[in-house]
């Protein structure tokens, strides 16, 4: 890109603003260094990545912001064989793989968005984890750059006979203080440390009668620091152990330096991917800050569209800058901006082209949503006064000087920003050369942006195809600039109203205004009937656009409302369903728990009952059998009396039987003679005289219920009762009635989840009564919403055993079989 454009642009300004937001000096510095480039498909992807980098800072997780250690040149000699990383780059290199360890988890994380991840893919791969070797490093190196004493177990050795040899130094020379005259003694002073040795402080007066090597001494000359002859050995001892110590440093560090050599390669790799994600990191930052919409790319012939533009630099100092719009259309090629003085023409010159130069140079653009910048393979500007003394070049020289150069240069894919065109000379060749000029950048088909206070080429449009006209807004009333941009309409100079706001004669304007040609005075009634019109119609649409946004507010309200009010609805209705269901299943769960219970407590008296009846049916056959014993002895007796009566009436029955006894009539015959038989209703003798009916008769015996027992007695003991059968009592038995033909399955598909609870109850109590074994609920597949609604359904029913999906032939997974207990 044109170094001399960007500089115009203050193109380094800007870098250097957004490379403030980053994490570490790396990353600031690849900010920096950013510069426009033409390769459209590298534009798109570097503001796509600046995107993902942007919705992960403003993600709840946020953005794992790591130090980036600056280790371009240690890393640049770490090719060299041998060489060896002082212990303070080791320390560094260590964060380096820290970072890179993290950062490289943190952008494989599964908690964060993969399609945002996928952008950042490439500088994930890039990552490294060497744990063992940052472990390693920390182990050997501690905080503050020194080699600790655990790096190896020489050093650990060596260090503690130094601090033992340094120790009992320090004690020989306290004692050697001790000796001294007090009056050549320093009463402040200690033992200390003077070029690598220890010395002890004392008098001047005293160097005769200790003797000793002389270190140093005060800035005086009164005191000086003496090596005494007997601490000389334990000194070259300390030197000794010191020595020895650095030999062991230098080993330890050139060990951990030699393991990293053969991750050169990705080391280097790992660094430039971290120095990388800062510098988006800082421009993400900078987007958010600035509000800067995602950008949409095109050709330069496509045209321009700028919504909600704001010059970045302006922002960047703090100011409430006034956002412009700006669309231009293919056949559009050049933009003519006039107006007054101080109305910011300048100013949207370098907003603009300095939007599309960070656009291309991958950093967001302040811009709204929707806006469209060209890529332009080069960028010209000829913007303020660059006359020059040493070159002999006036103002007007210079301006020529930058038009020649870019008429020579500028291409159909080029961007050309032109400040004042024509001044600096007569204004009649001013507008003729400018017009000329505009005219062939025109033709060539070059985005031209210019700006001029010639009224002449504002009559350009007119004459030239894809010219357009444009101005700054202006406040006639308070002759100050509100910095809005007009399409299509151009500005007044306002030269004469700004003079009599200064308060110049009327007479001198009066005579001003009447030596303008008709012409221009009629253009200049004519625009200011349009601006008017302009304000008017802008007012108008401000009008219209608060009362839209009014009514697009009640209309959001109403809608917000009647969403909530259907919201409410469903909730009452859904609450409603399952208050129903769940009275429903509390009543079932209730009367299956009393069925439950009457059968248990049926069971229980049943077996208490049956245990009570056979106790009573053992105790009555025991006395059935006993009386029936006795019964049998007693009729015995009684026929062995009357046959011994009979024997001794015989002789007085010659009468052949007259007056002979009847006979009586005995148990176990009725009054016809007729043997008891099953079904005749009896009097049980052995029961005191209890009403039975006979069930069986077995020889000499039978079998009689009597209530709800049945016992077993002689038949001699029953005698034929004339008691009436008892009356047949009809039961009403109330019960369900199996449908006439029982329904197999239920078909829920097309209901709401919140629709098929009843459809399923209902279902599973007909196949209940139908005495089914099995169930078939259809669903179908779906999202699988009702299929899990159905099996909640069937796990909670009790009379539900079990329910599996249905097989291939039954319809897959649409279908849940429901199996009955």
């Amino acid at each position: 890109m044109n170094a001399h454009a960007l500089g115009i642009l203050e193109f380094s300004r800007l870098l250097a603003h957004v490379a403030g937001r980053a994490s570490s000096a790396p990353g600031a510095a690849a900010v920096r260094a950013l510069a426009p480039r033409t390769d459209r498909v590298w534009i798109e992807a570097e503001h796509a990545r600046v995107g993902a980098v942007r919705a992960l800072v403003a993600s709840e997780m946020g953005w794992p912001s790591e130090p980036i250690p600056d280790l371009a040149e240690p890393l640049r000699r770490l090719r060299i064989e041998g060489l060896t990383w002082s212990a303070l780059e080791l320390l560094q290199g260590a964060t380096l793989l820290r970072s890179s360890r993290r950062m490289r988890e943190a952008l494989r994380d599964p908690r964060r968005p993969a399609i945002t991840l996928a952008y950042l893919a490439a500088y994930a791969e890039a990552l490294v984890d060497l744990r063992g070797r940052e472990d390693a490093i920390g182990r050997a190196i501690s905080d503050d750059g020194t080699v600790r004493d655990e790096a190896s177990p020489t050093l650990r050795r060596v260090r503690r006979e130094l601090r033992q040899t340094e120790g009992e130094l320090v004690r020989l020379l306290e004692r050697e203080m001790a000796k001294l005259e007090p009056h050549h003694q320093v009463s402040d002073l200690s033992v200390t440390m003077r070029n690598g040795r220890w010395v002890m402080p004392m008098r001047r007066e005293a160097r005769g009668s200790v003797g000793g090597i002389v270190h140093d001494s005060s800035g005086t000359g009164a005191t000086i620091f003496v090596e005494p002859p007997a601490a000389v050995e334990f000194g070259n001892r300390v030197r000794e152990l010191e020595l020895e110590e650095q030999r062991e440093v230098e080993r330890v560090l050139r060990a951990l330096t030699d393991e990293l050599h053969p991750h050169h390669v990705e080391l280097v790799a790992a660094y430039d991917a971290l120095v990388a994600l800062d510098a988006l990191y800082a421009r993400a930052r900078y987007a958010l800050e600035a509000r800067c919409a995602p950008l949409e790319f095109g050709a330069p012939g496509d045209g321009v569209v700028i919504v909600d533009g704001r010059h970045p630099l302006l922002m960047a100092r703090g100011i409430d800058v006034v956002p412009f719009d700006l669309t231009l259309a293919p056949s559009e090629r050049t933009l003519l901006v006039s107006g007054p003085n101080t109305g910011g023409k300048t100013v949207l010159l370098k907003a603009i082209g300095l939007l599309c130069m960070m656009a291309q140079a991958g950093v967001p653009a302040p811009v709204g949503a929707m806006s469209r910048l060209p890529v332009f393979d080069d960028v010209f500007a000829d913007v303020g006064d660059e006359q020059s003394i040493e070159a002999s070049l006036s103002t007007f020289s210079a301006h020529l000087k930058n038009l020649g150069e870019i008429l020579h240069s500028a291409t159909p894919e080029s961007l050309v920003l032109v400040d004042e065109l024509g001044s600096g000379t007569d204004p009649a060749e001013g507008a003729a050369l400018g017009g000329a000029i505009l005219e062939t950048l025109t033709t060539r088909g070059t985005l031209t942006l210019a700006t001029t206070h010639l009224g002449q080429l504002k009559l350009l449009a007119t004459d030239v195809p894809g010219v357009v006209n444009a101005s700054l807004q202006f406040d006639a009333l308070l002759l100050a600039p509100t910095y809005r941009l007009l399409k299509g309409v151009p500005g007044r100079s306002y030269g004469l109203s700004i003079a009599r706001r200064l308060a110049l004669p009327d007479a001198v304007i009066t005579r001003a205004e009447q030596r303008l040609p008709e012409g221009e005075r009629d253009l200049a009634v004519l625009l200011a009937d349009v601006e008017a019109r302009e304000a008017a119609l802008t007012d108008r649409e401000r009008l219209m656009a608060r009362e839209q946004e009014k009514l697009r507010s009640r209309l959001a309200t109403v809608s917000d409302r009647e969403l909530k009010v259907r919201e409410k609805e469903r909730d009452a209705e859904r609450s409603a369903r399952q208050e129903a269901r769940r009275y429903l299943l509390d009543a079932r769960s209730r009367v299956e728990q009393a069925i439950a219970e009457i059968r248990a407590r049926a069971t229980a008296e049943a077996d208490a009952l049956e245990d009570a009846a056979k106790a009573a049916r053992r105790a009555v056959e025991e006395a059935a059998a006993a009386h029936g014993a006795a019964a049998s002895d007693v009729v015995a007796r009684a026929a062995r009396e009357r046959a011994r009566g009979e024997a001794k009436r015989k002789p007085d029955s010659s009468a052949g039987g007259i007056g002979a006894p009847k006979p009586v009539p005995t148990s176990g015959r009725t009054t016809a003679d007729a043997p008891l038989a099953e079904g005749d209703h009896v009097v049980v003798g052995t029961l005191g005289g209890k009403t039975g009916r006979i069930v069986a008769v077995r020889g000499a015996d039978a079998r009689v219920a009597v209530g709800s027992l049945t016992v077993s007695v002689p038949l001699v003991s029953l005698i034929r009762s004339a008691a009436a059968s008892a009356p047949t009592v009809r039961v009403a038995l109330a019960g369900d009635i199996p449908e006439v033909e029982p329904v197999r399955e239920v078909d829920v598909r097309g209901l709401r989840v919140d629709e098929i609870d009843d459809q399923v109850l209902q279902a599973l109590d007909a196949a209940v009564r139908n005495d089914l074994r099995e169930l078939r609920i259809i669903h179908g597949k779906g999202t699988g919403a009702l299929r899990a609604r159905v099996g909640e359904l069937l796990k909670k029913d009790t009379r539900v055993s079990g329910f599996r999906l249905g097989a291939w032939n039954e319809g897959g997974a649409g279908v849940t079989v429901a199996e009955l207990a």
